[in-house]
């Protein structure tokens, strides 16, 4: 099950939060109104966490202005977006497939950092005016500390833009600056994959450089602009893991992607997978069918033709005095609402399917008979057996 819960829906795209997110928020709240009150003595405690609060919540949605710029352009080019959610490293976006072209991933990826510098320095150029008229007659932290709640935001949040989009720029993939970097390598191999491997070394190298860089700062290394100290050290050090991991990631979904690409459902799929008949009670159904096996779904057939699926949650959600009274037509997912493949769709359709979703099967059909079902599963054991194709 996916974690958080769903906000709203833009340009057709669903907006997501994740429960990290709240995390994040309560951190940067903490951090905004611990340097708030620093920096304004004067201003009431109310006034202080308000306005520490809205900011943090301004920061998520240039954030997600960064995602839909992503997104936009994705859909303009003919790319399906399901949703983006919002999360503990900031937000990403379910795009549903690589770009088919160099110059369609460098569009992608290089608007999501142009449109942050372009928030930022917007925001710092409404903001200055307010800070000049304040300076002018007195020093820069007293300057600071005469600042509204409004300036105060806006110079802080168009200064985070900025960052933003340069850190996003630092060639290290999967950020967009990795991903302009592959399409670069792309454009000049004309091979997605050696281009991808490529660009995940580089970002492999950068997360180390973060990783060791953030451990000598817990030992009292000074490192330039991240300065030192164990929250600072731990804190790059773990972005350095976290980027580390989502390199050699992407490069393995690429891998896997490739090579279920070329492959059938049909050569996955299991082709005798036990079925249940619609008016069969659910008794019937957890004493003759799901006691003994690790199934956690059954197709529901008449004659040949699928019905529906039925699983073990729909068991579960009907209690046990009415079991044999239900009969499996009364809890089960009809078929026309289900999401399926046929034998000859590709396993990379199959994969973003089950992904997209979120489930661990599917059923395969021809026309509106059942053929047979594709599990998780069964599609890690297919790539277990062909692991050798892994190797480039």
């Amino acid at each position: 099950m996916r974690s958080g819960f769903r906000l709203a829906r833009v340009f057709g795209i669903q907006i997501r939060i994740d429960w990290s997110w709240l995390l994040i928020l309560f951190l940067i709240t903490w951090s905004l109104g611990s340097s708030f009150g620093q920096m304004h003595p004067n201003w009431t405690l109310a006034l202080t966490w308000g306005t520490a609060f809205f900011a943090a919540l301004l920061l998520f949605v240039s954030v997600l202005l960064h995602e839909l710029a992503h997104s936009l352009v994705a859909k303009a080019r003919g790319i399906p977006v399901k949703s983006i959610t919002l999360l503990l490293f900031g937000g990403v976006s379910s795009i549903q497939h690589d770009p088919d072209s160099p110059g369609v991933e460098l569009g992608m990826a290089i608007v999501g950092p142009l449109t942050s510098l372009a928030i930022g320095i917007i925001l710092l150029l409404v903001a200055t005016p307010h800070v000049h008229v304040i300076t002018a007659a007195t020093s820069a932290m007293q300057g600071l500390a005469q600042l509204g709640p409004l300036p105060t935001i806006l110079l802080w949040l168009g200064s985070v833009n900025v960052l933003l989009g340069i850190f996003n720029m630092i060639p290290g993939f999967p950020l967009d600056g990795g991903r302009v970097l592959r399409s670069i390598l792309w454009g000049i191999s004309g091979n997605l994959r050696r281009a991808t491997r490529w660009a995940a070394w580089v970002g492999q190298g950068i997360a180390w450089l973060m990783i060791v860089s953030g451990i000598a700062m817990v030992f009292g290394v000074q490192i330039p602009y991240f300065g030192t100290g164990l929250f600072n050290g731990l804190w790059l050090a773990f972005i350095g893991w976290f980027l580390n991991s989502a390199s050699s990631q992407s490069y393995q979904q690429l891998v896997v992607h490739d090579i279920l690409e070329g492959t059938s459902v049909g050569r996955m799929m299991r082709t005798d997978p036990p079925t249940v008949p619609p008016d069969s009670s659910l008794s019937a159904l957890v004493h003759d069918h799901v006691m003994g096996t690790d199934e956690a779904g059954f197709p529901v057939v008449d004659g040949d033709r699928l019905v529906g699926i039925v699983t073990l949650d729909d068991v579960r959600a009907i209690p046990r005095d009415r079991w044999e009274t239900t009969t499996v037509r009364d809890v089960m997912t009809p078929s026309d609402t289900l999401i399926a493949v046929s034998p000859n769709d590709d396993g990379a359709t199959a994969l973003d399917r089950l992904a997209q979703n979120d489930v661990r099967q599917l059923p395969v059909v021809n026309g509106d008979s059942l053929a047979g079902m594709l599990r998780r599963r069964d599609v890690i054991q297919w790539l277990q057996t062909h692991a050798e194709r892994f190797r480039d």
